[in-house]
């Protein structure tokens, strides 16, 4: 490493991990609480939280599980042309700061259908969705690159990853609070759907002040080695995902991610239908979940120093399963419905907090050992792989969530209990494979390949 790239202070490191909590903020409605704004049956009894917005749930779910789609293609799409820029700004900042206004913007205008025509608000919904991930990726896939080159070793990537899940952690926290958020404001007499964009449009606001910090303060050319990529998009994805221990990995977090957007999308439905409790107790065990996370971050760093990453996240998987196991017998135990929430909440903190450090870290090390064997250092194409993989399983969920959750009722009826407990079921079936698919990576050969000097980029 070149003696004029400097290590990035902590105050700075505060600053990056401040843009991912923007991003957390900024995406998390549209992420998790579309069904719950758009799908006219989102309450238990199937009286009508909002006025009728589309068609129908299953419209729904091709809009989502579509822009899922487009997003996970952009993602390697735009890495490639962020590992190859020349930006005076440097390879990263240039796209996230194009990105981060329209990114705050439109999570905000996808919720404010502007007409009674459903036609009218399923073309809305559609455009926007597919804008709202077009701008997410410019700015989350050079975000997360910038960390795998801020952090010029290993432990330093691991610190940089602690911080950002830390931050995420947040945003997902406060955004989980949209459900009290909303009831306060209907508290003072405002309208459900108003009450509903008002705070959405509260995180926009504070998401894009945030996204910029990093924009603006931190350097890259005082940070950052300079490299730049010469290989174009398809061909660094392909040979990305040649790499064998990249290539499981990514498989095992898709199915990781199937299992994880399960929960963001059904814990009301969960806790209003199984547990038959009001849905602001969503809110409620989310904040105690991502408390009870932030107790494991620290220990977590620490011990995967000592035992490696890959130990801690196989003891993660078994874990998240148990958990998901506890969640299917929600409502069938012989004790109160708020103690089987938050035992399942105490079991599920530690993997979440595995889950939430290392995968980064893991992809920045791949990443970096990669540049280091063949000089060609593309840490954007691999984070945007990883995301692309992720999203895949985030699209496939949010395409079958709604279709599972109707089974066993009428066409046009509400979600039914049968349907919304058969999907813990199968979250547990994806994390088993998931298990399984990680088992193959070999962290020792990555490692190995980090402690040897690295090469000079393709560029020298």
């Amino acid at each position: 490493m070149s003696n004029t790239i400097e290590k990035l202070p902590m105050g700075k490191k505060i600053i990056y991990a401040l843009g991912q909590l923007g991003w957390s903020l900024g995406s998390f409605g549209v992420m998790n609480l579309l069904y719950y704004f758009y799908d006219s049956n989102s309450q238990a009894d199937g009286g009508r939280m909002f006025p009728i917005y589309i068609g129908s749930a299953a419209v729904l779910g091709i809009i989502a599980s579509l822009s899922r789609v487009f997003d996970g293609i952009t993602d390697p799409l735009i890495a490639g042309l962020s590992d190859r820029s020349r930006s005076p700004m440097g390879r990263r900042r240039f796209y996230m700061a194009i990105g981060a206004f329209p990114f705050a913007l439109i999570s905000l205008l996808i919720f404010l259908p502007p007409t009674a025509s459903a036609l009218f608000n399923t073309m809305w919904l559609f455009v926007f969705t597919f804008l709202f991930y077009l701008f997410m990726t410019m700015y989350v896939t050079p975000f997360f690159a910038l960390m795998s080159e801020l952090g010029h070793t290993p432990d330093e990537r691991l610190e940089l990853s602690t911080m950002i899940s830390v931050t995420w952690a947040l945003g997902f926290m406060i955004g989980n609070g949209s459900y009290a958020f909303q009831g306060m404001l209907e508290g003072t007499g405002m309208a459900p759907a108003k009450a509903f964009q008002t705070v959405i449009g509260g995180f926009a606001l504070v998401s894009a002040i945030l996204m910029y910090l990093p924009v603006v303060f931190i350097d890259e050319k005082r940070y950052c080695e300079a490299h730049t990529s010469e290989e174009g998009s398809f061909k660094a994805v392909i040979n990305a995902f040649k790499n064998r221990d990249f290539l499981f990995f990514t498989l095992s977090d898709l199915t990781y991610f199937l299992a994880l957007t399960f929960i963001q999308t059904g814990i009301s439905f969960y806790i209003i239908q199984l547990l038959k409790l009001p849905k602001e107790m969503a809110s409620t065990l989310m904040v105690v979940l991502f408390l009870s996370s932030f107790v494991f971050y620290v220990p977590v760093s620490l011990v995967a120093r000592k035992t490696g990453k890959k130990n801690l996240l196989i003891f993660a998987f078994y874990i998240f399963i148990v958990s998901w196991l506890f969640l299917s017998f929600w409502g069938r135990l012989p004790f109160s419905e708020n103690t089987q929430a938050f035992i399942t909440v105490v079991i599920a903190a530690l993997p979440l907090a595995i889950f939430g450090i290392l995968p980064n870290a893991i992809v920045a090390d791949i990443a970096e050992a990669d540049g280091r064997r063949t000089g060609n250092y593309k840490a954007a194409v691999y984070f945007g792989a990883r995301t692309f993989m992720s999203k895949m399983g985030a699209s496939i969920t949010l395409l079958i969530f709604p279709l599972i959750t109707h089974i066993g009722g009428e066409s046009g009826g509400a979600p039914t209990e049968q349907g919304i407990r058969l999907t813990t079921y199968g979250a547990m079936g994806f994390l088993i494979l998931g298990l399984f698919l990680f088992l193959k990576y070999d962290e020792k050969s990555t490692l190995k390949i980090l402690k040897n000097p690295p090469l000079a980029s393709v560029e020298d």
